[in-house]
């Protein structure tokens, strides 16, 4: 406890420095044996929560590279599973593009056979023309 003696009695602090000479009133004050104890608990409990979060942190660090590990690990068999299935695709996009210029090709052909078709026609038509004409000549007389 400390004594009243000790208080200024213009500002009532314990430690008055306006006055002459100044005094430690901090060095007389007694603590009580229940104050010391529950503040040396409280630093105890301290201690305690403060390595209770420790080992939580610490199980928590390990969960996390497990659960890192396994993604990994589970990251790398889709992929493999996704480059089997794009590699799949592709060959069947390939016999895909193989038909497609084969029918390129078939229509070339076709194009062509109509091209000659036309030029046949075309000397026929022009033919008959000729033959007209010529015929003409007959039938007007």
């Amino acid at each position: 406890m400390v004594p009243v003696g000790n208080v200024c009695k213009h500002c009532s602090e314990l430690w008055h420095t306006h006055s002459k000479g100044v005094e430690k009133v901090m060095e007389n004050v007694k603590l009580p044996l229940a104050l010391v104890a529950a503040m040396a608990v409280q630093l105890a409990a301290g201690v305690w929560w403060v390595s209770q979060q420790a080992a939580t942190i610490s199980g928590l660090e390990e969960t996390v590279g497990q659960i890192g590990s396994r993604m990994a690990i589970e990251d790398n068999i889709n992929l493999k599973r996704d480059v089997q299935s794009n590699a799949g695709e592709i060959e069947d996009i390939w016999g895909e593009v193989d038909d497609l210029w084969d029918e390129h090709a078939r229509m070339a052909m076709t194009i062509n056979e109509i091209n000659k078709i036309k030029q046949r026609v075309a000397v026929i038509e022009n033919d008959l023309k000729y033959i007209g004409r010529d015929h003409m000549d007959i039938m007007e007389k």
